[in-house]
């Protein structure tokens, strides 16, 4: 993609990546630490996101890249869910959790903003170009 050298270039990626740091350091206290299902379920949902948005840019096509950001915003959804679901059990503070979903929702705007420049554009990516 012309604007992209690499996936760590992507802005969506960048915000991902710091809403994993900030879950892995939130789940890493408290009773948050103590509740090993929860704990797993939003670690990876976060690491999914970042994880779609690379796999779909190195797949080189356009179609195949906004699958993956499609996923990747889904994760998104599940982070923002289980946010709640921490909160609601006392495991993070209003103020923690307000942060995180400002982050996750934020950073979901940005996959769905790429995903619907991709969508108009008439690149295909660079496998699809002339030998």
């Amino acid at each position: 993609m012309p604007t992209f050298q690499s996936f760590q270039d992507i802005e969506a990626w960048q915000n991902a990546r710091e809403l994993t740091k900030q879950i892995y350091r939130i789940t890493n206290a408290g009773l948050f630490a103590k509740d090993f299902g929860l704990k797993d379920q939003i670690r990876r949902a976060s690491v999914s996101i970042m994880a779609n948005i690379a796999e779909g840019f190195e797949r080189n096509g356009r179609g195949e890249f906004v699958q993956f950001l499609a996923i990747a915003k889904g994760s998104v959804g599940e982070v923002v869910s289980h946010t709640f679901v921490a909160l609601d059990q006392g495991y993070i503070t209003k103020e923690e959790s307000d942060r995180l979903i400002a982050l996750a929702t934020e950073t979901g705007r940005k996959i769905g903003a790429l995903m619907n420049y991709l969508q108009r554009s008439n690149l295909r990516g660079t496998k699809f170009r002339s030998r």
